[in-house]
């Protein structure tokens, strides 16, 4: 590659997501053993039935140095072949299962939990786990509102704990490699970004209400959000549905949105513009198919543009994640594009690497500058490892999972509102002027699933 030396930027890079970068070191580290007990980080896993959250778990046991002490979840259908799965990783040792992740509070004995439940819950487990003396790697979005977002960091670090979120693009020695790049200003001065999500997710139609099953605790599976009746379309739709979820924005898109946000160097927004709608399908869906918002920064425009409707836009397959293979940019369905003075950044998410283009030359494009990446869970486990280990901020600490999910928040409250523009106060992540919008900043709580106003 020209211009660049691809040898220093990938091992400053690779050593950074190992643990190196952004670290302050944390109150109080003796608080949890700093090596846990014959060499194994020992975790709990809350919320085992989704793909991610057992990924996670095969993932974390694979690495050798973790074990499974506990499978909680709500399913207790799912107990008996995750406990089989997971022994069969750990020497046989079966992990205990339980249906209610609190009954692990007290055992001394677990070092971290893994949060991999639908977003409702997220915060709220964050906070308890956090209370209770127990590190947290947290699948994002970081929460599913702005107010329960920063009671979330606060427990983080009132109880000096590791708090980990699942945006693992953070720990990928490319996007370091990206970063470092931006900021030697080999792309001059960035005034544009634009965030992409768009393919193809179809819309749903409720089903009768039921009686949950028997092996479902149904009531804690709703938890925090208000009362609902069971209805099976819940489990694989919820993140159509406002009082579980921010929608395709909140599930997906954040991690572009925070990768964009990170690249930019970039906190909080003077003003949050969105509109969109469902546009394409008639449905049981709330949360928009098609969105468009506008962040303002200091000297920054970043853009976010949805399309749930578009199967011509593809995510990039494990052929390109872990492959010498740059996506076809104008059909990625999940690029990030950063316009510069100097170039054209487009970068993927998850391994789909980076290329900067120039000005064409002979009508043919002109590549000044790439990297291939791969694909980042394993240095982002590595990384909360080494920083449960270290007591040092993992590199997507529990503060910037906030302060992206930011954008969410606000982009959906706008876009809930019609397209209202609203002005922010970075000092309390207030909506100024607006109390239709401020009264989106927190939901109503059900006892006795409530994020209480001291953590």
């Amino acid at each position: 590659m020209s211009e660049f030396n691809r040898r220093r930027f990938l091992d400053d890079t690779r050593k950074a997501a190992l643990g190196a970068a952004g670290v302050a070191i944390l109150g109080n580290p003796g608080s949890v053993r700093a090596t846990p007990a014959n060499d194994r980080l020992v975790l709990a896993m809350i919320g085992v039935g989704g793909g991610r959250g057992h990924s996670l778990a095969m993932g974390f046991l694979d690495r050798g140095d973790c074990e499974i002490a506990y499978i909680c979840d709500v399913d207790r259908r799912l107990h008996e072949t995750r406990a089989n799965q997971y022994a069969s990783r750990q020497g046989g040792k079966r992990p205990k299962c339980v249906q209610d992740f609190r009954e692990m509070l007290t055992d001394a004995a677990v070092d971290a939990a893994v949060i991999a439940t639908p977003p409702h819950w997220h915060a709220l487990a964050t906070i308890l786990c956090c209370r209770a003396g127990k590190d947290v790697y947290c699948e994002k979005p970081q929460s599913h509102s702005i107010w329960e977002g920063r009671q979330a960091v606060k427990a983080a670090r009132k109880y000096n704990r590791i708090v980990q979120i699942g945006t693992h693009n953070r720990s990928a020695p490319y996007l370091l490699a990206a970063k470092r790049y931006l900021e030697e200003g080999k792309l001059g001065r960035i005034h544009l970004c634009r965030v992409h999500e768009q393919r193809h997710e179809t819309n749903f139609q409720w089903g009768p209400k039921t009686e949950p099953p028997a092996t479902l605790d149904w009531e804690m599976w709703n938890g925090p959000a208000p009362e609902r009746k069971y209805d099976p379309a819940i489990h694989t739709q919820w993140r159509k549905l406002w009082d579980y979820s921010g929608g395709q924005m909140s599930y997906q898109g954040i991690h572009q949105l925070d990768v964009a946000r990170w690249l930019c160097g970039v906190d909080y927004p003077r003003s949050v513009y969105c509109v969109g709608g469902i546009f394409n399908s008639q449905g049981a869906a709330e949360t928009p198919d098609t969105q468009s918002a506008v962040f303002e920064f200091p000297k920054l425009l970043m853009t976010y543009d949805q399309t749930l409707y578009t199967p011509y836009m593809l995510e990039s397959d494990d052929g390109i994640r872990n492959g010498d293979i740059f996506p076809h940019w104008p059909q990625n369905a999940t690029r990030i594009e950063l316009y510069g003075e100097l170039g054209l950044m487009y970068v993927g998410r998850m391994g789909g690497g980076w290329q900067v283009y120039v000005r064409p030359k002979n009508r043919q494009p002109v590549v000044k500058d790439e990297m291939h990446g791969r694909y980042p869970d394993p240095p982002h486990k590595e990384n909360f490892v080494q920083s449960v280990r270290s007591r040092t901020r993992p590199n997507a600490d529990v503060e910037e999972g906030h302060r992206s999910m930011l954008l969410v928040h606000y982009a959906n409250i706008s876009c809930r509102l019609g397209g209202r523009t609203l002005r922010i106060d970075p000092q309390t992540e207030q909506i100024l002027d607006d109390a239709d919008a401020m009264r989106y900043l927190k939901r109503e709580y059900r006892q006795p699933w409530v994020v209480e106003e001291v953590v």
